[in-house]
C-alpha cells in the first residue's frame, strides 16, 4: 500500500470517529407532509375532514400519521385521512406528523374556525290561570362570540299560520320579549329559535299549561216586574216581548190582567203567555168579580218550580263570562232563557150604549192593566285560590 493512500484511509478514519461529526452518519431521509382540511370554518357541533394522502415519505414508506386536532384530542392513524368533531367553539391550530418508515417525520398545520352556536336562555311560566298574560324572556340568550343575535317565535306548534304545512316554522314574532295572551284552558307549544347570522342557531320548544279558573258562586233571588195599560176593541190582539231570563235563572212567575169596571154583562178577555224557546204556552180567559165588592174583571197566569233554585257551589272556567253561559244553559235549568211574549186577547166586548151620556167613558170595560212579576235567582260570582297544600 502507498504512502498516499494509507493517508488517505487515516483521514477517513479519523472523521469517521471525530467528536461532532457523527451526522455525516445521518443519511435518513425526510418525508414531505400535505395537509387540507374540509371545511375550514364550521358550526360548534359539526366535523371536519382531514386529508394528507398527498404526503410523501420521499424513500420507503409513510408508515403513521400523528394528528393533533388543537382542542386537547390527539390520533394516529396509518391512513392519511381522518376526520374529527369539534364540540368546542374557537379557533383550533391542527397539525401533523408524517413518519415514514426510514424514521424521518415532517409537519404541516391548518386552522380550524368554530362558530359557537347561540345559548338560548328562555325564562317563562310553567302554567297560568286563563285570561291572564305569560311572560316569554329570552333576552338573556347570549352568541359566544358576540355577534347579534335574531329570534323567531312560534307560539302555536297546533296552527300553520303561514299555510307552508309546517306548524313549526311560523314566525309569530321577532322580539326578545313576548307578551302571550291566554283566554281559554289549553296546552300551548310552540318553539323559539335564535340566530347568530353566522350560521349558528339554537331552537327549544316550550309548554305553557293554561288552568282553568276557579270561583264561589252564590245566588240572589229578585222580582223582575212589568206593566203595561191599554184599550182593546173586540177582536184585537195586543202582545209585547220581555226577555226576563237573561242573566238570570227563572223560579216562577205571575201574571196578573185586570179591566176596568163596567156595566154588566162583562166583557171577555183572553190572557196567554208564550215562551218561544221553550214550546211552552199558557193562557186563561177573564171571570168577572164581585160587582158589590167592587172587584174587577181579571185573569191570571201563574207557574212556579219553573227551574230549581240554585245552591252554593264551586265552579271552575275560563272566565266569569265562560262560568255565567254555564250556569244559564244547564240542563233542566235554563227554561225561560229566551224570548217571552204576553199577548191579551179581546174576545168579547160590550157595544156602546145607543145613547151615549156626555163626559162619561161609555165603554171602560175595554180599558185593561197588565202586570207581570218574574221570580229569578242572580248568580253572584266571586274568584278563589286554588288550594296551594
Amino acid at each position: 500500500m502507498s504512502a498516499r493512500r494509507e493517508s488517505l484511509l487515516l483521514l477517513v478514519t479519523i472523521l469517521l470517529f471525530a467528536p461532532g461529526c457523527t451526522q455525516v452518519l445521518d443519511s435518513t431521509v425526510q418525508p414531505r407532509a400535505a395537509l387540507s382540511a374540509n371545511p375550514v370554518s364550521i358550526q360548534q357541533g359539526e366535523m371536519v375532514g382531514f386529508d394528507a394522502r398527498d404526503s410523501d415519505a420521499i424513500e420507503g414508506v409513510i408508515s403513521e400519521y400523528r394528528w393533533n386536532f388543537g382542542d386537547g384530542i390527539s390520533l394516529i392513524t396509518i391512513s392519511g385521512y381522518t376526520s374529527h368533531l369539534y364540540e368546542d367553539n374557537g379557533i383550533f391550530l391542527v397539525e401533523l406528523v408524517v413518519v415514514n418508515d426510514q424514521g424521518g417525520e415532517d409537519s404541516a398545520t391548518t386552522t380550524i374556525n368554530v362558530n359557537g352556536a347561540p345559548i338560548l336562555n328562555l325564562s317563562m311560566p310553567a302554567e297560568v290561570r286563563a285570561g291572564d298574560i305569560a311572560l316569554l324572556d329570552a333576552s338573556g340568550s347570549l352568541d359566544p362570540e358576540g355577534a347579534p343575535l335574531s329570534y323567531i317565535w312560534d307560539l302555536d306548534a297546533n296552527t300553520d299560520s303561514d299555510g307552508d304545512g309546517n306548524a313549526l316554522n311560523d314566525e309569530d314574532s321577532n322580539s326578545e320579549k313576548v307578551y302571550l295572551n291566554t283566554n281559554k284552558s289549553t296546552i300551548i307549544n310552540g318553539m323559539l329559535t335564535i340566530d347568530d347570522g353566522q350560521g349558528g342557531i339554537t331552537s327549544e320548544t316550550f309548554t305553557i299549561d293554561v288552568l282553568t279558573r276557579k270561583y264561589q258562586v252564590t245566588w240572589q233571588t229578585k222580582q223582575l216586574t212589568w206593566d203595561w195599560d191599554d184599550y182593546s176593541e173586540q177582536g184585537e190582539i195586543w202582545q209585547s216581548s220581555i226577555f226576563p231570563g237573561e242573566g238570570t235563572r227563572i223560579l216562577a212567575y205571575d201574571a196578573v190582567l185586570e179591566l176596568d169596571n163596567d156595566l154588566p154583562p162583562a166583557d171577555n178577555f183572553t190572557l196567554k203567555l208564550r215562551i218561544v224557546d221553550d214550546g211552552y204556552t199558557k193562557s186563561n180567559a177573564t171571570e168577572p168579580g164581585n160587582i158589590t165588592q167592587n172587584e174587577a174583571i181579571r185573569a191570571e197566569l201563574s207557574d212556579e218550580g219553573i227551574n230549581p233554585e240554585g245552591t252554593a257551589e264551586e265552579y271552575e272556567a275560563d272566565s266569569e263570562q265562560q262560568l255565567l253561559d254555564i250556569l244559564m244553559t244547564m240542563t233542566d235549568a235554563d227554561m225561560g232563557q229566551g224570548e217571552w211574549i204576553c199577548y191579551v186577547q179581546a174576545d168579547q166586548t160590550e157595544p156602546d150604549p145607543a145613547i151615549p151620556i156626555p163626559g162619561t167613558d161609555i165603554d171602560t170595560g175595554n180599558n185593561w192593566t197588565l202586570s207581570m212579576t218574574v221570580t229569578v235567582q242572580i248568580p253572584v260570582l266571586k274568584e278563589i285560590a286554588y288550594d296551594q297544600s
